[in-house]
């Protein structure tokens, strides 16, 4: 191996330990540094570009070959969004396949729309998105897990028959891990696909905070206190689950972000969307299985559309106290003036 790889093995065993030692004078659950085997090893990476190693992109950024020191060249497939100068790669080995991934100085361009729009998550839909005219879309759940469940369920039942450790045992956990994979690279792409094109259309995007930890905990409870309803929980949290809104949002913040637009979180606790009425504000408790909100001030709407509608309510008051701010020298924000021209536009 060259040099500067094991540096940077080297370096990641001192951030595990800095983190743990960290964690042990704050008081906190330490967590002690896990050994990575051979089977848990995901890859190594390089420093400076041409120390050990080298890539050579194709026209356009498109495939490309790299070359290793002690291997040679390799070839390499995949197309980056866009390019810049080379500072250094990961190599990864994922299902079977060995995975590139380059670190590369550039500045990103991506540009926005002047839509202020809200989104509400959720299982039967994967977002519904209310803009500030009225306007409503829901975005299907593609529900991965259901698609594939038959698959998997029966990879999963070949890895429990064979005896842990064996050969046999080995070459049917390759072969679940390898189905997992794809359905992770699907739902991945699904993702960066769907917040590229909720970037290019919205100058705010807002959305409730949401707490996946808790969302999804178990409902089994102890011996003491087990609990009511368990199986209907556990398939909820697996659809829940199954959306990754955590990578979602991440991937929508960072592209809103990358626009100059704002990606606003509103305080679930506080603001309690799913049971408040957008036309007059009224709270009311509702069942996870009541889908329409119904008002005594006469609104009636879906319950996904009323809850992203609290939301954008919300967001643009926040947008227009900063605004007014803004105005009177107080607490600068950044890419003001192009989002506020973009919202006027």
């Amino acid at each position: 191996m060259n040099c500067s790889a094991q540096q940077i093995t080297l370096r990641r065993l001192d951030k595990a330990f800095s983190a743990f030692f960290r964690r042990v004078r704050a008081g906190q659950t330490p967590g002690f540094p896990r050994f990575k085997s051979l089977t848990r090893m995901p890859g190594f990476g390089y420093k400076k570009h041409g120390d050990g190693w080298r890539f050579t992109p194709g026209a356009n950024w498109r495939h490309g070959t790299l070359r290793l020191q002690g291997v040679g060249l390799i070839k390499a497939r995949g197309e980056a969004r866009q390019g810049g100068t080379i500072k250094s790669c990961e190599l990864q080995h994922s299902h079977g396949d060995w995975r590139l991934s380059l670190t590369i100085e550039c500045a990103p361009v991506r540009v926005g729309g002047p839509a202020a729009v809200a989104a509400d998550w959720g299982t039967e839909h994967l977002l519904t998105i209310v803009d500030g005219h009225c306007g409503t879309e829901t975005v299907v759940n593609p529900r991965w897990w259901q698609q594939r469940k038959a698959t998997e369920v029966a990879l999963a039942q070949a890895v429990a028959a064979k005896r842990r450790g064996s050969r046999r045992w080995r070459k049917a956990a390759a072969r679940l891990a390898a189905h997992r994979g794809q359905s992770g690279r699907k739902r991945l792409d699904h993702h960066h696909q769907l917040a590229a094109r909720i970037a290019s259309e919205v100058a705010v995007f807002a959305t409730e905070a949401l707490d996946i930890k808790t969302l999804t905990a178990s409902a089994a409870g102890t011996m003491e206190a087990p609990g009511v309803d368990v199986r209907r929980q556990r398939n909820l949290n697996r659809e829940m689950l199954d959306t990754a809104p955590a990578l979602l949002m991440q991937l929508i913040t960072y592209k809103v972000q990358e626009t100059g637009g704002w990606f606003l979180t509103a305080p679930t606790k506080r603001l309690k969307p799913s049971q408040t009425c957008p036309a007059c504000g009224a709270q009311r408790k509702k069942q996870l299985s009541e889908r329409t909100h119904t008002c005594p001030c006469g609104c009636v709407l879906p319950r996904d559309v009323a809850s992203a509608q609290v939301v954008l309510d919300w967001a643009l008051r926040e947008i227009a106290g900063k605004s007014h701010a803004q105005n009177f020298g107080r607490e600068p924000t950044a890419a003001a003036s192009p989002l506020r021209n973009r919202l006027q536009a």
